[in-house]
């Protein structure tokens, strides 16, 4: 069981920093054997022939916390994970730059590759966290949650 409901939302891109600090505060943990990360990057896709130059992420946040606190506990059910990290920007996040950051840790790696894929997914389809693709010429649209 996971140990604290905690704030999941960053204001920002997740930085590079931040990603490296959670990976170095786990080396004392001497019983994990495995760690898994998802990073989510914002793309620079094409749509109706518009180039995306960024998403402006808002959630509902309180409900998003506990939505994302319940994943967590979920997968520490299944998998049988020492820690489970959910990160997710609020505000506006240029293309290639990070707006996501799940980090989960086991004994084995099987279960850090499964807990991965579970918490992902289920954030992606049960979190209320939204964005809005800026398009180069200063138009917008809300972004469609979509597999992949």
């Amino acid at each position: 069981m996971s140990k604290k409901k905690g704030n999941i939302f960053v204001e920002g891109a997740i930085s590079p920093e931040k990603i490296g600090n959670s990976i170095a505060q786990h080396q004392s943990k001497l019983g994990i054997g495995a760690h898994d990360i998802f990073l989510g990057q914002v793309r620079a896709d094409i749509i109706n022939n518009k180039k995306v130059s960024a998403i402006v992420f808002t959630a509902q946040e309180e409900m998003a916390n506990e939505v994302c606190y319940q994943i967590k506990e979920s997968a520490f059910e299944k998998f049988n994970l020492h820690c489970a990290h959910i990160y997710h920007s609020l505000g506006k996040v240029n293309a290639g730059e990070l707006c996501i950051f799940v980090f989960v840790s086991a004994t084995h790696r099987p279960a850090v590759f499964e807990a991965i894929q579970f918490i992902v997914d289920e954030i992606k389809s049960k979190a209320p966290i939204f964005g809005k693709e800026l398009f180069e010429d200063n138009t917008y649209q809300w972004k469609e949650n979509k597999n992949g």
